[in-house]
């Protein structure tokens, strides 16, 4: 059935429950494709058509959910100023779809805000590069506006 419904096509990025790789060839009987760490996967179509496959390459756009902490030493109206900050940030850059930014929770050691963006198309290292720019532009921000510095605790894509 794999053969006929193509459900990913050669040169597609997907996750097979724990394995992830670019398809390689689509047989009658098997599908091959090559692991992030270089290794070939060999999966009988049999197996295939009972198991979920997460097809990156058909995503028009990818969620990005991350969170930061920052220190309670931080002043009210400073942490009230957080989410308009990151918004901002998110909005000028290109690909990238701001959705929310929100103070979260309180942990600790540090304030939790959570943030929720979208990045245009599928390319993984377009994604790792905004997110690269974003926490850049944060650092500056906050180092220019006297916070300190932002842990980030978890990035989820």
């Amino acid at each position: 059935m794999i053969f006929f419904d193509r459900p990913f096509q050669v040169g597609d990025f997907i996750i097979v429950d724990d394995k992830v790789g670019i398809v390689e060839n689509i047989g009658v009987k098997t599908t091959r494709i090559t692991s992030v760490a270089g290794e070939q996967i060999v999966f009988p179509n049999s197996s295939l058509t009972s198991s979920r496959i997460h097809n990156y390459k058909q995503m028009e756009r990818r969620r990005v959910l991350f969170t930061i902490g920052v220190t309670y030493q931080i002043p009210l109206q400073k942490l009230k100023e957080m989410p308009g900050i990151i918004k901002n940030i998110i909005e000028n850059i290109d690909d990238a779809v701001f959705g929310r930014a929100h103070f979260q929770s309180y942990e600790n050691s540090s304030m939790i805000f959570e943030i929720v963006y979208y990045i245009i198309g599928s390319d993984f290292n377009k994604y790792m590069d905004i997110q690269q720019r974003i926490n850049f532009r944060i650092y500056e921000e906050f180092e220019a506006r006297g916070i300190e510095r932002p842990t980030l605790l978890k990035l989820h894509s």
